[in-house]
């Protein structure tokens, strides 16, 4: 559990000095489990993908007004090593204050099957988790807000 809350704290004092923190498919479990008790979105994302951006300051908000409900959400950049600041940058103008990471799989495909097998790795994707961990559902591409939000209260 020390190894978990060690992650998670890693994650947010990354984004603060100014990186993201890796995950890969070894670390991306002990991301999601490091988060029980609290329910959880996971948004896949990169900074050249027109609907993250777009969606991005919702999520924000969402994050902002459910976290006192024990709802937290994990922003996890697919941009390449080179454009990590400008994610950075992104992230701070769209008021993320949730951990975040940089997707640094060490093979794709283990990493997206890992995840959801019925996700192409195509972006935005947003997968949602319970107080316990499980996962509950998955968007993939363009989604309405309102009804994942919906999806979340209900968990809350």
């Amino acid at each position: 559990m020390r190894m978990l809350l060690v992650l998670m704290a890693g994650a947010l004092l990354s984004q603060a000095a100014g990186k993201l923190s890796p995950l890969d498919e070894a670390t991306y479990p002990k991301t999601v489990a490091a988060q029980k008790g609290k329910v959880v979105l996971v948004n896949f994302w990169a900074t050249w993908c027109v609907p993250c951006r777009k969606e991005m300051p919702e999520l924000a908000k969402m994050a902002a007004s459910l976290k006192a409900k024990n709802f937290d959400l994990v922003t996890i950049s697919a941009d390449e090593p080179e454009d990590e600041q400008t994610a950075i940058a992104f992230l701070a103008k769209a008021g993320i204050t949730g951990p975040a990471f940089a997707k640094r799989a060490k093979n794709d495909d283990k990493f997206i099957n890992a995840i959801e097998p019925k996700w192409s790795g195509a972006l935005p994707a947003l997968i949602l988790y319970d107080k316990t961990g499980k996962k509950v559902k998955a968007w993939i591409g363009e989604t309405d807000l309102a009804a994942v939000q919906l999806e979340v209260k209900k968990l809350l």
